[in-house]
Formats: C-alpha cells, sequence, structure tokens
C-alpha cells in the first residue's frame, strides 16, 4: 500500500487539556482527507494518553523527556508519509487548514523543504495586559498576509516538513532545548538548497487562555526564552556582546515606561533572560545519551570579557605568588623524573618555546614532536606512542602545540601530581584561557583537586596503572572527544585518584574546536560512547581539594 499523504504530528508534554483543544479542531479535517493523527508524549502520561484515543489519534510513548526535537525525530521515525505536519499542542486550526497545506504539498516544486503556514497569536483578554501595539505577541507568530512566498523560517507550532528533505538534512538535533530548535533545522535544509514557503490560508490560532495569557506566566515564558535563543546566538556564533544586550534591555524598559504598555514588560523579561546567560552562562538540558557528556558551554574567551579575565589572572598570580614560592622549594624535594612527552605541531618551529619550558626544569624530558598530517590526534598519538618502550617512562605527558605554560611548569606540576597520587591529571587553564569545562579552571587556595573528569588536552599527564589501562587508546576516535568522560568512568570503577592541578595553570589560546568540525566529533563521540561507561556533565563538575599521598613529601 501506498503510504499516507500526510502525518500529522504533536509533540507534547503535560498539557492535556489544551491538546484535546488542538485534536478536537484538527481530527476532523484529518478524517476527511483520511490523515493520521500522532501524538508524540515526551513525558508520559494516562490523561495524555486518553486524549488521543479520545479523538482517534495515535498515542507514541517517548520516555523520558528528550525535548520538542527527539519528539519530532520519533514522528518521522514513526511514518513513511511524504508529509510530516508539526503542531504545537497548543493551536486551534483554521477550516480549511489541512486541505490548504495538502494542495501546497501538491503543486510546490520538490525544492521546498518547508511548508509554513500561517500562525496568529490569540490571547484571552480576560486574563492578558493591555498593548501599545508596537511590538509583536510574546508567543510564536508567523502573519506574512495573505499571498503565499518564500520566507527564511518556519515555525513548528505549524510546519509541513517533506520527508525528503528531512532525510536530506539530517534529524533534528536533539540537543537543542527550546528556543532555535527548529530554526537549526530550517537552516541546515537551507544550506542544502531548500526553500521555506509561507502558506498564507493554511492557518492555526496560536493561543494562550485563562492564566497561561496573564502577565506573569507570559514573563516567566519569555525569560526562559529569552535564556535558550542567547544560548542557541552562541552556539551559532552569532551572539551579541553584553554592551549590546543590556543597550536592549534598557529600550525595553524605556518602552514600557514611554508607551505606557503593561506587555511590554514581556519583553523585558525576555531581554533579561538573554543578559542572564550572557553573564552567567547556562548550559542547555542534558539529555542522556545525547549530550550529556558534554560540557554544554563553548569555553570561548573573547573581547571586553576576555580582557578582565585577563586582569583577573594577574590578580590571582599576585595573590598566589608565596604559595607558588613553597611549591616551587618542595618540588625540588623528588628525583629527576624520565617523562615521554608527545606533540602535534602545526608548525614544529612555533612549538619552541612549549618545548624550552618542558625542558627547563630538573626532569629528564625526552621530546617526540610530529607534524601535523591527514590523521586525526588520537588516531597519531596512538601511532607515536607504540614507538617507544613505555615501561622506561615515570610519566607520558600529551601536549597541545597552542599552549602557554607558567615559568617552572613541569617540576611544580610533576611535584603536585606526585604528592597527591593523581594517575591521570591536568593543569587547570586560567582563567583567561579557552576552556569548555568549569571543573577546569583554575581555583586560588588549591594546589590541586581530586576530580571525576581529566580532559584530553591541551596538557594531560597519565602514569601508573592508568598509563598501563588507557595505551593504546581506541581505534574508533580520531579527535578523542568522548574519550575524557570514559577515562573517568574506568578512573571511578578502578578507584584511580584523578584531578587537576591548579598551582600550573596554562593559557589555551585556541578556542575549542577551532580547528576542526564540531559535530562530527560530536556525532563519533556518540558512538564511541554507546554501550561504553562515562561521567555525565553533572558527575564531571564535581572536585574537592587533593589531599597529601601517603609517603609524599609534601
Amino acid at each position: 500500500m501506498p503510504p499516507a499523504p500526510a502525518l500529522i504530528a504533536i509533540p507534547t508534554l503535560g498539557r492535556p487539556g489544551q491538546l484535546d483543544t488542538t485534536l478536537a479542531s484538527i481530527a476532523p479535517q484529518a478524517k476527511a482527507r483520511a490523515v493520521e493523527i500522532l501524538v508524540v508524549d515526551d513525558g508520559p502520561s494516562p490523561e495524555t494518553r486518553e486524549a488521543a484515543e479520545r479523538h482517534g489519534a495515535g498515542y507514541l510513548d517517548a520516555g523520558m523527556p528528550g525535548g520538542p526535537n527527539a519528539a519530532r525525530n520519533r514522528a518521522f521515525e514513526a511514518t513513511d508519509a511524504p508529509l510530516v505536519i508539526l503542531l504545537d499542542d497548543d493551536i486551534r486550526a483554521w477550516p480549511h487548514w489541512l486541505d490548504e497545506l495538502l494542495a501546497a504539498h501538491e503543486r510546490e516544486p520538490a525544492d521546498v523543504a518547508v511548508l509554513a503556514g500561517q500562525i496568529k497569536p490569540v490571547l484571552d483578554p480576560r486574563f492578558a495586559p493591555r498593548s501599545c501595539g508596537r511590538h509583536g505577541a510574546p508567543i510564536t507568530e508567523l502573519q506574512l498576509g495573505d499571498q503565499d512566498k518564500d520566507v527564511i523560517h518556519g515555525w513548528s507550532a505549524n510546519m509541513g516538513v517533506r520527508r525528503d528533505w528531512w532525510m536530506k538534512a539530517g534529524p533534528f538535533d536533539e540537543a537543542h532545548a527550546i528556543g532555535g530548535d527548529e530554526e537549526e533545522w530550517v537552516d541546515r535544509a537551507t544550506a542544502a538548497g531548500g526553500r521555506t514557503r509561507y502558506i498564507a490560508h493554511a492557518g492555526v490560532d496560536h493561543e494562550r487562555v485563562g492564566e497561561d495569557a496573564s502577565l506573569r506566566k507570559l514573563m516567566r515564558a519569555q525569560r526562559y526564552r529569552g535564556r535558550n535563543l542567547r544560548l542557541f546566538d552562541t552556539q551559532q556564533g552569532r551572539a551579541p556582546g553584553l554592551v549590546t544586550e543590556l543597550k536592549v534591555l534598557l529600550a525595553c524598559v524605556a518602552h514600557v515606561i514611554i508607551r505606557r504598555c503593561p506587555m511590554g514588560l514581556t519583553l523585558v523579561a525576555h531581554s533579561l533572560g538573554r543578559v542572564q546567560q550572557t553573564i552567567a552562562p547556562a548550559p542547555p538540558p542534558a539529555r542522556p545519551g545525547l549530550n550529556d557528556f558534554l560540557s554544554g558551554r563553548s569555553g570561548h574567551v573573547a573581547g571586553k570579557r576576555g580582557e578582565l579575565l585577563r586582569v583577573a589572572d594577574r590578580l590571582l598570580d599576585l595573590l598566589r605568588a608565596p604559595l607558588t614560592a613553597v611549591e616551587q622549594r618542595r618540588a625540588q624535594s623528588i628525583p629527576p623524573r624520565r617523562i615521554l612527552a608527545l606533540a602535534i605541531a602545526r608548525n614544529p618551529s612555533d612549538f619552541a618555546p612549549i618545548a624550552a619550558e618542558l625542558s627547563a626544569g630538573r626532569h629528564r624530558v625526552e621530546l617526540d614532536l610530529q607534524p601535523i598530517d591527514t590523521r586525526g590526534k588520537f588516531e597519531r598519538l596512538t601511532a607515536m606512542l607504540a614507538e617507544h618502550d613505555l615501561t622506561a617512562y615515570d610519566h607520558v605527558l600529551l601536549v597541545d602545540d597552542d599552549v602557554d605554560l607558567p615559568a617552572g611548569f613541569l617540576d611544580r606540576f610533576i611535584w603536585a601530581v606526585e604528592s597527591t597520587g593523581l594517575l591521570l591529571a591536568q593543569p587547570a587553564h586560567r582563567r583567561h584561557s579557552h576552556a569548555a569545562w568549569p571543573v577546569t579552571r583554575r581555583r586560588l587556595a588549591t594546589t590541586a583537586r581530586r576530580s571525576h573528569f581529566v580532559e584530553i588536552g591541551p596538557v594531560t599527564l597519565l602514569r601508573g596503572p592508568a598509563l598501563e589501562a588507557l595505551v593504546p587508546f581506541p581505534d574508533d576516535l580520531t579527535m578523542g572527544w568522548g574519550l575524557d568522560v570514559h577515562w573517568g568512568a574506568i578512573a571511578r570503577e578502578h578507584d584511580w585518584p584523578i584531578g587537576v592541578v591548579d598551582s600550573t595553570p596554562l593559557l589555551h589560546k585556541n578556542p575549542v574546536a577551532g580547528g576542526y568540525g564540531r559535530e562530527p566529533v560530536v556525532d563519533a563521540a556518540r558512538r564511541f560512547l554507546s554501550g561504553r561507561a562515562y561521567v555525565t556533565r553533572d558527575e564531571a563538575l564535581w572536585s574537592e581539594p587533593a589531599r597529601p599521598a601517603k609517603g609524599s613529601s609534601r
């Protein structure tokens, strides 16, 4: 049998009453055109299932909440229909809405990836605040007149996606929280050559009724959306600076005062959410198996914020100077160690300052420095390690070529590692270093901290049982993403002490993943971690001061 002409998919989470209204408006149209409806429950509840069954809709239990994009992907996976119509669970379809979308699907050429239906915001007048009419509604809308036209984006409150384009552009990115979630997919489809077509008469009312239309509820939703959209803009590399965000916030406040516009407070809430995300970035929700092994932050430090953090580092250096001097003296108490340092450099001559600092101390360092080639970092490191007798060394160092090491680095770093018994360790990052994981940034009062997490770079030390167990590195990773959280699980299983050395903070000069594409290595990490133990983001953020190891000279 040929596939159904379309599937109407409605992701939902905990709103059976609103879902019931939505289904009541679309079920008769769907029945008349033999189109199936699928409710994807992103947090299964009996009430949601009952609402779906009451209107003859299919019901899909999506398991633990994975976000709207995950629910959309589950709908595509559940059907062979050439068109999947995505709806929010708080809309009311116009008469002939479905006819208009199906007709557009029949007449529009193959390069149209998205059919973006009109979305009219409707707020309950009994609860909604007064608006001056000079700004849009505080909920999703798409009103571009009565003529069909090409547009940049459509919104999943009312959006048809052709299955061929979902296959071509790839699934919706499930790592995205609400805010920019479907926009990122539309951008990908556009980059692949697809168009988004506004279908004027395939309209829905996007409703807020009762308390949901109150100023308090609207402001809360807009603040949350503001944070998420700022996060999305940051991930896309287009987020404005803090000064710009503050200017927008002040303009919104001025609008409320000058125009005497209570509804304008929703603009203030949205802008405030963006400012909060700028000042104190929060990562996207961790999705088990999807992005809970990622820090959720880019770690990029630049601009005015970078300059302020540079000043903070100088202050921390001054405050810590007496303790650093003590540590330097204590570092002379251990015998010279045999150290193998491995590095891959874009330009070996640029590595000279790093090599000089590594050889400036009292330890015997053998440096294996090789030029970059087409192979991935950890693929190369595995081959380089195979050329050495690792039993001949006390420590193995993996060193990137884009770091500045502090004076006296190696003596103090080796002393801190041995005095605290760490078997897998890294130097902390300076405050203005590019570092995605907050746990790795320097702390003032500690020499070293125990953690559940040690990065794969820019400088990583392995020794003893950790070196024996973790080398050679797995052959199904090239750049090593995901390996560090797997190391953390192995360390926890064997009760190895691992951690971060705060007394020797380095500067990582280039942004994380700056020299290669992020998405391919994230996908490789997902494949690598599938079926393997790893520490999650929340677990990786833990640390505590490392205590002296038994018999240490500390």
